[in-house]
């Protein structure tokens, strides 16, 4: 006769070699071990803490924050004043202006320029067609280099000009002055009626 199958014990008191000894208030732990790598990784560093301390705050072989910002703003500084003479900016006040006008070469420049842009509202000899009159003495929006600069530059949206900002460079937009100034007196045939103010 077949014995009966003996019972299997419950599982609190099977014994198991991963939970040994972690057994707290009927809680069972397995016994998990940290990574090797992450062992070894942990050891580095509280080895390494006395090394850091020492080089930082006795020694001084270690850079402290501080001084590792002051050395990257020092280094940055460079950087941007490197670039800034590479790159110098171009800046339109009157002076520089000046200069461009009383340039020739900056003039004629500017003429290769306006005729590519400008010509089709001012026609090709600034007598002005959609666009006022450039040759005679009245302005609409002012009669200083920095005016005529600006209004390259801004463009007069309501009355159709566009805006030359993001199309031309500032040096293009220089030299278009100084073709425009050259242009003063010229009385091209079919000059468009006077529109503005008379600047003397």
């Amino acid at each position: 006769m077949t014995q009966p199958a003996k019972p299997s014990p419950p599982p609190e008191a099977q014994p198991d070699e991963t939970i040994q000894g972690h057994n707290y208030d009927g809680i069972r732990e397995y016994d998990n071990p940290m990574p090797g790598w992450w062992v070894w990784l942990f050891w580095l560093t509280v080895l390494f803490s006395p090394v850091y301390f020492l080089g930082v705050h006795v020694f001084g072989f270690i850079n402290t924050y501080e001084e590792d910002l002051a050395a990257d703003q020092q280094a940055l500084q460079q950087v941007r004043a490197a670039y800034a003479e590479a790159n110098p900016t171009f800046e339109a006040d009157a002076g520089t202006l000046a200069q461009f006008v009383n340039d020739p070469a900056q003039a004629e420049a500017g003429k290769a320029v306006f005729m590519q842009y400008c010509m089709p509202c001012h026609g090709d000899q600034g007598q002005g067609l959609i666009g006022p009159n450039l040759t005679d003495a009245y302005w609409l929006h002012g009669n200083t280099d920095v005016d005529l600069f600006n209004v390259i530059t801004r463009g007069v949206v309501e009355k159709g000009m566009t805006a030359w900002e993001s199309t031309l460079s500032a040096e293009q937009r220089a030299q278009l002055v100084s073709f425009i100034r050259s242009l003063a007196g010229t009385t091209p045939p079919g000059a468009k009626e006077p529109q503005g103010t008379l600047y003397e």
